[in-house]
């Protein structure tokens, strides 16, 4: 397969970035609540639901799940246009919204399977009930929207709570819940869990308000820098990376707000036959990636002003990305992939994808990177690129990464998406401002800098340059982009560099906020001392995410795809399910062969032929857990799925994905 369709592929589905992890164990919950009230924060414990809308969605031209694209219209290959690019209606901003988070989570190919072997996209009318909603402790909101479909079954109350995954915004899970529940007569409760896409622009001033269109600073927004931040500053800021509020740390807390909302909302949809409680109403959390995560962690809470202790009914989580103790957390995989995996896919026994970033910088170039900093060894000093390619690839092997996972982890190397992920939660982790100095003195800013700003084309002679965007850029951001850059327009810029070992140097920068150890020469004479005290930072950051265990007797379904390139399941779900066991949890682990993270990227020829879907698992795995409340049929039993490859050009049947009766 080419880079060039790879890019294609890419653009097209938009990214589905994730990862994952959420709040400490219970001893460190309560601290971190129990934390003094910083300035313009909540004081109390109290969910806070401001800026409250309803819309309603009927009609030939617009439903809850596809805003009336359906199927066909989800499979076009150009979003929905704006009737004026630089001033788009909240109506617009949604249906194009909708129409990129489809495509970035789910396989619409012809052929695929989608709306004919599972899933559906036939039209749910209903009111839409959002609102910005804010943990304690929080500078920032995360937003909850709650779908209610006009055929909302009164007699089996029923509410699916979900996270986006990746940090995708407010739409980013309609996939994966709002396809399943919606159609069942189920209300469907959505949160972005702090992260999403509303962008600030820096240079403008400008951010996202409630309805998805454009303000000021002086408005009520999903995303507001500081004014410190503001003054002076260039680029664009955007909320997972800058709130200064490591939201990772309340996913779970994100979640349950989420439901709080959700019951809230059905109150106001049916006042007659109100209150709705978690005593008369099924909640259950559904979430993949990212999203598997924060459901896992919202399976460890117990209940918070309208929600009693019991609150949840039942979790399905889909290659969930999450942090248990004694497993590696993300940042520590992450940071690792992106500098020795380029170099890793060229040892030829791999038989890997040996593509290039889309930085532009060859595969041999990391591997020269990563001899030149000792990360492999010695002897690779003055060894070839073969030798280095086979040091780096064991290196990855000795870690836990298997040779399924090396394979499918091209398509994260070609995406660019491991330094796009390790920049990211870098900033998350360390709580540090946007667009700061490098290896600044001041411990508030990051070790490595990095900018993101709308850019000029790269071309033969000059790469890519930030610049200020243009208000038709701006307005789409909301709608278009899925939460992390690169995307939408929006570049990740590293210091400026003019040959690949110094453009490979900001990796090595990343890698020491996890390690400590300087791999580079100190550049500043308190270089040891500034990366101690970011390094201290990131650290704590991570460790506020580590999961506890789920609630007993919650039932709860993990399913997970052997291939994941991008949340490898041995970090993952496996010490997750072991850990979640040892505490006497109900769960059952459905493990699928042929399975990687990206269902999005199954319309190429070449992975169709190479993967399966895992949301048919997911699907079943909530009407498994549904029977289940309902009737008491038994819960699903562990297994490792053998599944069947489908031939290339051929439709996907049943008898491929294997799914266990």
């Amino acid at each position: 397969m080419s880079a060039h369709c790879l890019r294609t592929a890419a653009v097209c589905a938009a990214f589905v970035l994730s990862v994952c992890i959420a709040s400490p164990d219970a001893a460190a919950a309560t601290a971190r609540a129990a934390r003094p009230a910083e300035p313009g924060t909540v004081k109390d414990s109290k969910p806070m639901f401001t800026q409250q809308r309803q819309t309603e969605h009927r009609g030939e031209h617009d439903d809850l799940l596809s805003a009336g694209l359906g199927l066909d219209g989800l499979r076009a290959m150009v979003p929905p246009a704006f009737a004026d690019a630089a001033h788009p209606t909240a109506a617009e901003l949604r249906r194009r919204a909708l129409w990129a988070n489809w495509r970035g989570i789910a396989d619409l190919a012809p052929g695929g399977g989608y709306g004919e072997l599972y899933g559906s996209l036939a039209p749910v009318p209903g009111r839409e009930f959002s609102a910005f909603a804010i943990v304690p402790g929080a500078r920032q909101p995360h937003r909850v929207l709650v779908q209610v479909p006009d055929g909302f079954d009164l007699n089996k109350r029923c509410v699916v709570v979900t996270a986006s995954s990746g940090s995708r915004g407010i739409y980013g899970s309609i996939a994966v819940a709002g396809a399943w529940g919606l159609p069942k007569g189920c209300a469907v409760a959505y949160t972005d869990k702090g992260a999403g896409t509303d962008y600030f622009d820096l240079d403008a001033g400008r951010g996202v308000r409630a309805d998805g269109t454009l303000g000021g600073a002086d408005d009520a927004l999903a995303f507001t820098p500081k004014p410190g931040q503001r003054e002076g500053g260039a680029g664009i800021a955007f909320k997972h990376a800058h709130s200064q509020d490591n939201p990772e740390a309340d996913w779970g807390r994100h979640v349950r707000q989420a439901a709080q909302f959700a019951l809230a909302s059905l109150d106001q949809a049916f006042p007659q036959q109100a209150p709705f409680t978690a005593a008369n109403t099924r909640i259950i959390a559904v979430g993949i990636s990212n999203g598997g995560g924060a459901v896992l962690r919202a399976a460890e809470l117990g209940g918070d002003g309208a929600l009693a202790d019991g609150w949840l009914d039942a979790v399905v989580a889909g290659e969930p990305n999450i942090y248990v103790q004694g497993a590696r957390p993300l940042y520590d995989y992450t940071t690792q992939a992106a500098l020795l995996m380029p170099c890793a896919l060229l040892h030829k026994p791999l038989a890997a994808m040996p593509v290039a970033p889309i930085t532009g910088d060859s595969a041999q170039s990391y591997c020269d990177f990563a001899a030149s900093v000792g990360l492999l060894g010695d002897e690779a000093r003055q060894a070839d690129t073969p030798a280095r390619a086979q040091a780096a690839y064991e290196r990855m092997r000795d870690s836990g990464w298997s040779d399924d996972a090396l394979r499918a982890g091209a398509l994260s190397v070609n995406f660019d998406l491991w330094r796009a992920v390790a920049a990211t939660y870098a900033s998350a982790y360390g709580r540090f401002a946007p667009a700061a100095q490098a290896r600044s003195k001041d411990p508030d800013q990051p070790w490595v800098r990095y900018v993101y700003a709308a850019a000029t084309p790269a071309s033969k002679d000059a790469p890519a340059a930030s610049r200020a965007a243009n208000d038709n850029e701006r307005a789409a951001w909301w709608a278009d982009a899925s939460g992390i850059p690169p995307g939408a327009g929006v570049q990740l810029f590293g210091p400026a560099a003019s040959d690949p070992q110094q453009r490979l140097a900001p990796l090595a920068g990343l890698r020491e906020l996890w390690s400590g150890q300087l791999l580079q020469p100190a550049i500043a004479p308190d270089s040891a001392q500034a990366l101690t005290r970011a390094h201290e930072r990131v650290r704590k950051g991570i460790e506020e995410t580590r999961a506890g265990a789920p609630r007993k007797g919650l039932p709860i379904v993990v399913v997970h795809g052997l291939d994941d390139g991008l949340i490898p399941p041995a970090f993952s779900s496996a010490p997750y399910a072991a850990m979640a066991r040892k505490a006497g949890a109900q769960l059952s682990y459905w493990q699928v062969r042929n399975v990687q993270h990206f269902d999005a990227f199954l319309g190429l020829p070449a992975l169709s032929a190479r993967y399966l879907p895992l949301l048919p698992y997911v699907y079943t795995a909530l009407d498994r857990v549904d029977a289940y409340l309902d009737r008491g049929e038994p819960l699903p039993a562990d297994a490792v799925i053998e599944t069947t490859l489908r031939a290339q050009g051929q439709g996907l049947k049943a008898e491929n994905l294997a799914i266990p009766k």
